[in-house]
């Protein structure tokens, strides 16, 4: 989502919700991606089911605190801009105030930007990890991905047969 336009961030939440929601509601649903913003915002509180946009409330859920098993705790924030753990002072600075002014999301810890969401109860997840690979200190993205890891019942299956071709 956009980086820059909380607007924008709304508007993409919101649009992808109404898509989302059109699919049957047995259906399970993952979403996930950079949303770059916190739960905490306007964006996550919608999707997660907390405030509601244009009259819409969003029921996803998030991978990480529903997680059995959670990897690399002690990265409470995904976006890292290329330096890993190796912040600067203004950033140390920047994520205290934040905590202090309710960003923090009380229930995990977390000021991740980088979120797995997810819709049906036949998704269980497993685990989840933020990944924080790199090859001598340089990484591939200015954000750490998010993995998960879910668990899905042998009882679903596809409702339809695949279309195949003539051939």
């Amino acid at each position: 989502m956009d980086k820059l336009s909380p607007r924008a961030r709304r508007r993409s939440a919101l649009l992808t919700w109404q898509h989302i929601a059109s699919l049957p509601p047995t259906l399970p649903v993952v979403y996930c991606g950079g949303f770059n913003t916190h739960k905490e915002s306007k964006t996550g509180r919608f999707l997660l089911g907390r405030s509601s946009e244009h009259g819409v409330v969003g029921d996803m859920r998030d991978a990480w605190p529903s997680a059995r098993v959670r990897k690399n705790v002690r990265l409470i924030h995904t976006y890292h801009g290329f330096k890993g753990n190796k912040q600067g002072a203004l950033e140390l600075v920047k994520l205290i105030f934040r905590a202090f002014c309710l960003c923090w999301d009380r229930q995990t810890q977390d000021l991740h930007v980088d979120w797995i969401l997810f819709r049906g109860r036949v998704l269980i997840p497993v685990s989840a990890e933020v990944v924080s690979d790199n090859i001598d200190g340089y990484y591939p993205s200015s954000h750490y991905p998010v993995f998960a890891e879910f668990l899905l019942p042998r009882s679903v299956r596809l409702r339809e047969t695949p279309v195949q071709d003539g051939n």
